[in-house]
């Protein structure tokens, strides 16, 4: 089988020529997935040169209908052989053989747009969708205490994460410091939603995703917190099919957007990769040396470093403060530079999942966090750092395409326990 592509105005046209069977349906869906991928969201096929059509290709056609329908987008057959034609009508599919009748996507009400921000990579484009919000910062427990390990059960809170927050810090799903203290690991939590990433030894992620407004519970050793209203979306794009951004410098856009020294920042993006860290033993657990988890030697037992970049197309979930430079008040116990010679600094967590195209336009942060975790696989949750070693270095974490959601932050309290 042999698929091709042209642009037909605003939609890519896939030309299949030959047989769509079983062994060549994977074929047409690596073929749709690539161009889901690289933004393509109003899909034609052209079958008028297909010779055979099993259902495992009918399978193929009918699950990126529904994923493309998801995201207000659309797949069609515009031209169809003969015994495509009967296929379809057979399986009760009439309705993907007229580009033309298919229902038009749903739209979102317009929103003023502030403005196009090209850089280097990728290209922005800005919405207001909350004009002059501003977001409160809590900064909550001891983050020195991670030098040694000294935390104990005296230093934990419990908090809730209502989905007007958002947070980041060392945290465990539990309702006892017995319980959670050989478990706590980094921590997000979005919009309802929480993750985290266990120091048990099991390596496997959890979560909670809240259905009212009271939001998930943990146990937390330290956190970044921030509530309020985002006031701009900011989506970005790659300016070729092999670009990507870098953390600092998407961070550093946004602080740009923003026009603030100091920003919240939610993101939803497909990953080039992740480098970063996490621990692999629990802080709450008495070490054995005063220099864990950082000194060596013990940093190997205690910490699990990204060689490489992690993740690679995965779709994430990013979450965090950051500034234009570390003195920035009480904000500079929590951030650190993104990247060597970056003046963007920040402190940045994300969870990873299997990957799902994302609507093009305004998108709503709630249920958009709802779906990824409702949808598809939580991978892990990583604290983003760079790796700015000479040679063996795995750089910083980059991204192709997504969403950020912004605000700058006008209020920062300290709550020690």
């Amino acid at each position: 089988m042999e698929v091709t592509r042209a642009q037909v105005g605003d939609a890519l046209e896939l030309r299949v020529k030959g047989r769509l069977d079983g062994y060549w349906a994977d074929h047409l869906a690596r073929a749709l997935e690539q161009a889901v991928r690289e933004g393509s969201h109003q899909i034609r096929l052209n079958l008028s040169e297909v010779t055979f059509m099993s259902s495992a290709g009918i399978g193929v056609v009918v699950k990126f209908y529904k994923q493309l329908e998801e995201i207000s987008g659309s797949l069609a057959v515009s031209l169809a052989s003969p015994p495509v034609k009967r296929v379809l009508e057979l399986a009760n599919l009439a309705i993907l053989l007229n580009a033309e009748a298919q229902p038009a996507a749903a739209t979102i009400a317009p929103v003023r747009m502030v403005g196009h921000l090209d850089r280097e990579s990728p290209t922005f484009e800005v919405r207001d969708i909350s004009p002059g919000a501003r977001l409160a910062c809590r900064l909550v427990g001891d983050p020195d205490l991670l030098r040694g390990c000294q935390f104990g059960e005296e230093h934990v809170r419990k908090l809730q994460f209502p989905h007007t927050t958002f947070a980041v810090g060392l945290g465990a799903f539990g309702d006892a410091f017995e319980d959670c203290a050989g478990r706590f690991g980094e921590f997000l939590a979005v919009a309802g939603a929480a993750a985290y990433q266990p120091t048990d030894g099991t390596n496997v992620p959890d979560f909670l995703l809240a259905a009212g407004a009271s939001g998930p519970e943990m146990l937390v050793l330290y956190s970044v917190l921030c509530q309020g209203e985002f006031a701009q979306l900011a989506r970005f794009e790659p300016k070729s099919k092999t670009s990507a951004a870098g953390l600092s410098d998407l961070v550093k856009a946004c602080l740009d957007i923003s026009g603030a020294d100091r920003v919240g920042l939610v993101m939803v993006a497909e990953s080039a990769g992740l480098t970063g860290a996490a621990l692999r033993q629990s802080p709450a657990r008495k070490a054995t040396a005063s220099g864990a988890p950082f000194a060596h030697p013990e940093v190997r037992e205690w910490l699990s470093f990204t060689a490489e970049r992690a993740y690679v197309r995965a779709l994430t979930l990013v979450a965090g403060v950051a500034s234009r430079d570390e003195n920035c008040g009480p904000l500079s116990e929590m951030v650190r530079p993104l990247a060597k010679g970056s003046p963007a600094c920040g402190h940045f967590h994300a969870a990873a999942f299997s990957y799902r195209p994302l609507p093009k336009g305004r998108i709503e942060l709630r249920p958009t966090v709802a779906t990824l975790f409702q949808s598809e696989s939580l991978q892990g949750v990583l604290h983003l750092l760079g790796d700015d070693r000479e040679i063996e270095g795995a750089g910083q974490s980059e991204f192709v395409r997504g969403a950020c959601w912004i605000a700058p932050i006008s209020e920062i309290t300290a709550e020690r326990t």
